[in-house]
């Protein structure tokens, strides 16, 4: 949790960890994370996506940002909800039509489909969604999907943390557990009362210990 919730490098978690009485190597860290991972966010994206098919269909917005993998650039592509919930998200090497129409439906396969779908001027979004037949529900704008972009600064501070990723399958894998956690953990603590928040955080944390124990 500590890893992929945080901005934090393997060896920055073995030594909280060692204050804290464990003592545990950086690469048992890392096989933690590669092992569990994927297991805890394939339920928490399961138990939400139960919870949110029908709240989270009435606005998206889409964005894609670049990402260095060894050297080369990849596009990482993210659908987020009105609230601000990661849906999906999807790493590609091109930026074109074909990319975005896999993207969306991937979406839709997992959401279903939104009333209204805000994207910013890239042709590819409008090109994919003519072929789908949702062109009618697409939206552009300035400032319209700071949502969308503001849902990519965690990944760029873990990015950061983790000094880029090296194979386009890692990233992927990575995305996708950090975008389950995010959510899980994410209460918007500045839109809500503080004793709202303390409750929210704290049976976010229950939920995930559970998660442990099973």
């Amino acid at each position: 949790m500590l890893y992929i919730r945080f901005p934090l490098s393997l060896r920055n978690v073995e030594d909280l960890l060692h204050e804290r009485g464990v003592d545990v190597s950086h690469e048992t860290i890392r096989f933690w994370w590669n092992r569990f991972g994927p297991l805890f966010a394939s339920e928490i994206r399961r138990k939400r996506v139960n919870r949110m098919r029908c709240h989270s269909n009435w606005r998206w917005h889409l964005d894609e940002v670049f990402v260095k993998v060894n050297g080369e650039r990849h596009y990482l592509w993210r659908a987020v909800d009105h609230e601000g919930e990661v849906l999906e998200s999807f790493v590609t090497k091109r930026r074109d039509r074909t990319a975005a129409l896999k993207f969306l439906k991937k979406a839709m396969k997992r959401y279903g489909q939104p009333e209204v779908v805000v994207t910013d001027k890239l042709r590819s979004y409008g090109a994919a969604m003519k072929v789908i037949g949702n062109a009618n529900r697409q939206e552009t704008g300035r400032w319209r999907n700071n949502r969308a972009e503001n849902s990519h600064l965690p990944f760029r501070r873990r990015e950061r943390a983790m000094h880029r990723f090296r194979r386009m399958r890692s990233l992927q894998k990575f995305v996708s557990v950090h975008a389950s956690v995010f959510n899980h953990f994410k209460q918007e603590r500045g839109l809500s009362q503080r004793d709202h928040f303390k409750q929210n955080r704290t049976a976010a944390l229950a939920e995930w210990r559970g998660l442990c124990v099973a």
